[in-house]
């Protein structure tokens, strides 16, 4: 068979498989379009677990008719100022996302810039491109992905239920989240909302600290250490838990570089590393890291989905993490989580307050005195021996009486040996 040319629709419908492989791919691709834009506030809604609808809106910069036009041609970026592929600064850069979307779905942008008399909209059906149309929009950008993987059926066999592809999109957006807490995000599915995030006030590690509140859980928020450090241009922020905060998994330990969230092995094992002498093999801490790195020293375009980087200084890098995480927690070693440390407290606190002292009946009012059987009573009338207020005490109180017992001994007794006589004393025997 000789060589030939693929057509365009069929290649990027093979590059597609790459890109989005599944409903939350394509959901981190559009919001992450919508963090370079420089929205404040990105809502997505979506139906089927993405399957039927995905729908983002938010209040960025907006694209004129032109630029929608070149947004789903393939390798068509604004992020890329250069030809330098190492001087990366935004999410995306490839260009690959919305052609690769428009290709096995039917995409709808409809976008509106700032300062613009009206919006505009545009179609993608299965790689057939429309041209822009006028349309309705307040301001920012609006993309709908309908019928994702109609035009490959075979992707669609692969996909899992409504309800894991949900859990996965929620997973993606909460990452994101993590990372830029001034930025409001919200998550519908149909009528219910699944997220509701608003942004977060105050410097950026404090913002982050309450962003992760409101996705970790209030207990990682009150048991955090604050994590500071710089070395040889590379600053590391974040929050990270107290060892006696810990989980069964490491699905709680979230890392992201100049924003982007990664899952690196060298990242991974210096946490773990950090940890080592707080924690047993089999638990894993809560925290969450920030690395922020010269792009000129890290490579990001190593993984079709951007999860995954390489430092071109790993020495630097880890010894970085796992320094400052062990300085952290040396630091907060006098501390422990509050989910541990009050029921500890708790069962070693002394229970009960001082018994009131007693005080005898007083006759009824409607006069008389005491006598007969009464003043016998109160004669021999003994008052109730006090709850037991000490650990020690309590043990006591609980334990049953051994009967048989008493009267043995409680170890072996010694052997009598008669004393041995005394030695006459010297002056009797002065000359030995």
């Amino acid at each position: 068979m000789p060589i030939r040319l693929l057509p365009d629709t069929l290649v990027n419908r093979i590059a597609a498989g790459e890109v989005v492989e599944r409903p939350a791919a394509a959901v981190k691709e559009l919001v992450e379009n919508a963090i370079d834009a420089g929205a404040t506030r990105i809502d997505v809604v979506v139906r089927e677990g993405g399957k039927s609808l995905i729908s983002i809106t938010d209040d960025g910069c907006g694209m004129t008719p032109d630029e929608l036009e070149l947004a789903v041609e393939r390798h068509a970026t604004s992020k890329l100022p250069s030809d330098d592929l190492l001087d990366i600064r935004s999410l995306g850069f490839r260009g690959e996302a919305l052609p690769s979307i428009g290709a096995v779905s039917r995409l709808t942008l409809t976008s509106r810039p700032k300062g613009a008399d009206s919006a505009w909209a545009l179609l993608v059906d299965a790689g057939a491109k429309g041209k822009p149309q006028p349309a309705a929009l307040a301001g920012g950008t609006r993309v709908e992905v309908r019928d994702l993987f109609a035009a490959v059926p075979a992707r669609l066999k692969f996909l899992k239920a409504a309800r894991t592809e949900l859990e996965h999109i929620s997973d993606g957006i909460e990452r994101l989240a993590m990372a830029h807490p001034k930025v409001a995000f919200t998550l519908a599915d149909d009528a219910r909302s699944m997220l509701r995030l608003s942004a977060a006030q105050g410097e950026l590690l404090d913002a982050r600290l309450t962003r992760l509140g409101a996705l970790m859980g209030r207990d990682f928020q009150e048991n955090a250490v604050p994590v500071e450090a710089e070395r040889e241009g590379v600053r590391l922020t974040g929050w990270i838990g107290l060892p006696t905060l810990h989980r069964p998994t490491a699905r709680h330990q979230h890392l992201f570089v100049n924003g982007r969230p990664v899952r690196d092995k060298l990242m991974v094992g210096a946490v773990r590393g950090a940890y080592a002498d707080f924690l047993p093999r089999d638990r894993h801490p809560m925290l969450a890291l920030f690395l922020e790195i010269d792009p000129q020293e890290v490579d990001v375009n190593v993984h079709p989905a951007k999860a995954e980087v390489r430092f071109r200084d790993q020495g630097l890098v880890r010894g970085l993490i796992v320094g400052s995480l062990k300085h952290a927690l040396a630091e907060a070693g006098h501390r422990a989580s509050t989910t541990v440390g009050l029921a500890t407290l708790g069962a070693l606190r002394p229970e009960g307050s001082a018994p009131l002292p007693y005080r005898a009946p007083q006759p009824a009012s409607s006069g008389g005195s005491w006598g007969g059987g009464a003043a016998r009573w109160r004669d021999s009338y003994t008052p109730p021996a006090p709850p037991p207020r000490g650990l020690a005490d309590r043990s006591v109180a609980f334990q049953a009486p051994l009967s048989g017992l008493e009267a043995a001994p409680a170890a072996r007794a010694p052997e009598y040996a008669p004393p041995a006589p005394a030695a006459p004393p010297l002056d009797e025997h002065p000359l030995g």
